[in-house]
């Protein structure tokens, strides 16, 4: 593998044990800014502005890497994630809370930089493989950040940031004196257009691409999926099961440790031996059924017996990414992967007011039936997948798999 991936994929876990730290004690810091404990639609508010930033942001850094190059972009985002810890840290009301996630929403968009880098250092055939490391880096991340936040919120709410803005600050420093640049000099750098920059006007692009407008309504209903998870978990585990924030930590430890370990090998084979398309298949029924358990849980044992599931699911993005970064030539991946964490951040947008609306109406009547909206997108997702042969390369022989 080449070495500055090493580099990528470290970085990678270190943003994502920022990120994990903070998710225990987030809601706790919002009934402290506040002052109530009725905090649910607040929280999926700010996860809402977390991905509205996103959604604007990603393809601007996207199209921005393909023309100055993914390593300065990627240092910019870098500084300013440890700025928004920084005033997390000190938030004195909501609105520096606020402030702090549209600060981060905007940071964050970071991971299209992060995945054109991959695109560009990796060949067509290993992209699924590569894209899985870059999911169980961030797995990896996600082991210590939520028990590390989860233990230091139980002593300070304040505390986490602090050591978020420092892991931040070591990536930016890892990055600034390690990692080259992927797009040599002699590259071909197109010149930035103003579509480029639009969310609204990549979209409209990636839709006009041969089975690609396809493939992103199939994402579409994978992200809603998977945003279901992230707007609920510990919201649901707090409510259901009474779990504190060290629990809550330690529950997405886990999670992180199987994700890693899922990724990490079970992606390769799985996309080997099924093809990118039937990869995707196996992850979308194995999260579906966890979502299924999670619906009727009674216990939060129940959570941590379903997790291998859940971690299958993790598959879902790899394969996707890979089939969509075969229909684009190599001087838009950025644009592609901009566009692809661009229609992530609105379904993000969407995905949390919908969801702990609905939770928060039904959690005294039908507890977990929120859960089902999951298995429904992935129901719908399923079917819409292209066929083999649609997702064939142009003078794929006949009879040869596709979306291998």
């Amino acid at each position: 593998m080449n070495k500055a991936l090493y580099v990528v994929f470290l970085a990678m876990a270190l943003d994502a044990v920022g990120i994990g730290i903070i998710m225990p004690i987030l809601p706790g810091l919002l009934r402290e800014v506040t002052g109530t404990d009725d905090v649910a639609p607040l929280y999926g508010l700010l996860l809402a502005i977390f991905a509205l930033m996103q959604f604007f942001c990603a393809p601007v850094l996207g199209a921005l890497s393909d023309r100055y190059g993914r390593r300065p972009i990627l240092l910019l985002s870098l500084i300013g994630g440890a700025l928004d810890y920084l005033a997390l840290a000190w938030s004195p009301n909501i609105w520096v809370v606020a402030g702090g996630r549209i600060l981060a929403g905007v940071t964050s968009a970071n991971m299209a930089v992060i995945t054109a880098y991959i695109t560009d250092t990796t060949e067509e055939a290993g992209r699924a493989k590569q894209f899985g490391r870059m999911s169980a880096a961030f797995g990896v991340g996600f082991i210590a950040g939520p028990a590390l936040g989860g233990l230091l919120g139980m002593v300070s709410l304040r505390a986490p940031f602090l050591l978020a803005a420092g892991l931040n600050g070591l990536n930016f420093l890892l990055a600034l004196l390690v990692l080259p640049e992927s797009r040599p000099a002699t590259t071909e750098r197109t010149p930035i257009k103003l579509g480029a920059l639009n969310a609204f006007g990549s979209l409209r692009w990636a839709a006009g691409v041969p089975v690609l407008a396809r493939l992103l309504v199939v994402y579409v209903l994978a992200e809603g999926a998977g945003q279901l998870a992230a707007s609920l978990w510990v919201l649901n585990g707090q409510d259901r099961f009474a779990w504190d924030a060290s629990v809550v930590g330690w529950s997405l430890a886990a999670f992180g440790f199987l994700h890693a370990i899922a990724q990490t090998f079970v992606t390769e084979p799985v996309t080997r031996r099924l093809g990118e398309r039937g990869a995707f298949i196996l992850a979308a029924v194995a999260d579906g059924v966890a979502y299924t358990v999670m619906a009727f849980a009674t216990h939060g044992l129940a959570v941590f017996l379903i997790m291998p599931l859940l971690s299958l699911g993790g598959i879902v993005g790899p394969a996707l990414q890979a089939l969509m970064s075969f229909r684009v030539g190599q001087d838009r991946q950025g644009e592609l992967q901009g566009t692809l964490a661009a229609l992530g951040s609105l379904v993000g947008i969407v995905g949390p007011l919908l969801f702990t609306a609905v939770y928060g109406a039904t959690r005294t009547t039908m507890p977990g039936a929120v859960w089902l909206l999951g298995v429904a997108a992935y129901a719908i997702a399923v079917p819409l997948l292209p066929s083999r042969q649609a997702l064939a390369p142009a003078g794929t022989p006949a009879g040869a798999p596709a979306g291998e």
